[in-house]
């Protein structure tokens, strides 16, 4: 969804430079940080590593704070909202796409009776389709809008994650 894949967002211990720490908002609580984690760092381009790690068996007598669905459910959430925020052109193109297809679907009965008849027997549904059109292309048209701004916005967020000293250069300045 964001342009590179992790193979395992959920686990693990996270190391993190004072440049990522000083532009990172964390704006949630729970298992759903982890995700804002990780597209925070996608989106800015930063450099991450993953190095694997053994699973072991939970030791006995001890209890999972995970809730399966609802923790699962959040992180979905989060993931759809990040995804609505972080490729608005791409989120609202697909939302049109299914406006468009629903329309598509409605209308060729609609055209195939007006073709043999002349006439349109059913109004309601021919206001539907032409709503479902409209609502289509200004879905399109805000995603391409909102793209716009979110590019800004990253370029913004770039420029305030490289103006702290990386590691390098800071351990280069104290030598």
């Amino acid at each position: 969804m964001f342009g590179r894949a992790f193979s395992d967002i959920l686990s693990g211990h996270r190391v993190f430079t004072r440049r990522f720490v000083k532009t990172f908002p964390s704006l949630s609580s729970g298992f759903e940080i982890e995700t804002e984690i990780s597209v925070h760092a996608l989106a800015l381009r930063m450099p991450v590593g993953e190095i694997v790690t053994p699973y072991a068996e939970r030791g006995e007598g001890s209890v999972s704070k995970l809730r399966t669905y609802h923790d699962g459910w959040c992180i979905l959430m989060t993931m759809l909202s990040m995804f609505r925020q972080e490729r608005p052109a791409l989120f609202f193109s697909l939302v049109g796409g299914v406006f468009a297809l629903v329309a598509i679907i409605l209308a060729v009965p609609l055209a195939l009776t007006y073709y043999q008849t002349g006439l349109v027997p059913r109004l309601p549904t021919a206001i539907a389709c032409v709503g479902l059109t409209l609502m289509a292309m200004l879905s399109i048209a805000s995603g391409l809008i909102l793209d716009t701004v979110t590019h800004g916005r990253r370029e913004v967020r770039r420029l305030a994650y490289l103006s702290f000293e990386g590691p390098k250069a800071g351990k280069a300045r104290r030598e």
